[in-house]
């Protein structure tokens, strides 16, 4: 299932664990109990585990997997999609892949018979049986390389749709997850941004999904919830400031540091509109025209 030669397949494995695999304890202080590690989907009175697992509800529904035999998560953080699709929503299988070794190995952590974890990209990956669904959340912002020229990095994104449309059954759905591009140049995004927090990575804009996907999916619901997105931030940090002791007795004054920065360069960065945040649901066209 695996005919579509990649160039690009984005972020290395290093780049990835140089933010993701800082420590699992460290996240753990100040994500929600479930180590939901992306924008969460707010109502007024939530809190954030709930607003958490409505968002992964949310995609869930989107990509019509609930029931289902297998679904594959592609960039599966510390798998409580993974656990919600199989203890939940009656998933006979979920399939996660990261480049994240600490992620990995939390998942593998559950010892759970229905949850197995790939520690490889989607550009190597090759199932042998079919998936009814993909979800992916946070992981498209990784899949292009800052350096790459547009048709580089179109070409990279048009891969990983083709190589979804391969791996779905007929009429099978994406739900995707991603920090885009907003109403800036990618050449004025912050230096700290790229080089210290998410390094060999590139965000995508709305155009870059649209022209990637376009003729094997059908663009069935878009919204921009980036104020969902500075909302998450502005409780991370939070978090992560009253438990700043913990923190810095963990991973060191120097990371806790960065990560307060980039958590507040981000907020003002979705309140702006500089960085959206895009939940897009897609439909496989069955019979693609060229």
């Amino acid at each position: 299932m695996n005919s579509v030669k990649t160039q690009n397949p984005g972020a290395s494995a290093e780049a990835i664990q140089h933010h993701y695999d800082v420590s699992n304890d460290f996240y753990r202080i100040w994500l929600d109990s479930t180590n939901t590690y992306s924008s969460a989907l707010w109502e007024e009175n939530d809190d954030l585990e709930l607003a958490q697992l409505r968002k992964i509800d949310f995609h869930i529904e989107r990509a019509r997997a609930k029931g289902a035999k297998r679904v594959l998560d592609v960039g599966c953080g510390w798998g409580s999609t993974l656990k919600r699709l199989v203890e939940i929503y009656g998933v006979e299988q979920g399939v996660g892949l990261t480049l994240s070794k600490a992620q990995a190995d939390w998942i593998a952590s559950f010892n759970h018979p229905q949850i197995e974890v790939k520690l490889e990209s989607w550009s190597d990956h090759s199932p042998k049986e079919p998936y009814d669904a993909i979800i992916s959340i946070g992981a498209f912002e990784h899949f292009a390389k800052p350096e790459f020229s547009e048709s580089e990095k179109l070409e990279g994104y048009r891969t990983f749709f083709q190589r979804c449309h391969q791996w779905l059954k007929p009429k099978g759905w994406i739900s995707l997850q991603t920090i885009a591009h907003g109403n800036c140049r990618k050449e004025d995004m912050s230096k700290f941004i790229g080089d210290d927090i998410f390094p060999e990575s590139d965000l995508p804009t709305i155009a870059d999904i649209a022209k990637a996907s376009e003729r094997i999916f059908e663009i069935v619901t878009l919204q921009n919830d980036r104020e969902h997105y500075e909302r998450t931030l502005k409780v991370w940090l939070k978090r992560l400031k009253a438990n700043r002791k913990e923190a810095v007795n963990l991973v060191g004054e120097e990371v806790v540091a960065k990560y307060e920065k980039y958590l507040s360069f981000c907020m003002i960065g979705f309140h702006t509109g500089t960085m959206d945040l895009l939940r897009i649901s897609m439909r496989r066209i069955d019979n693609p025209r060229n």
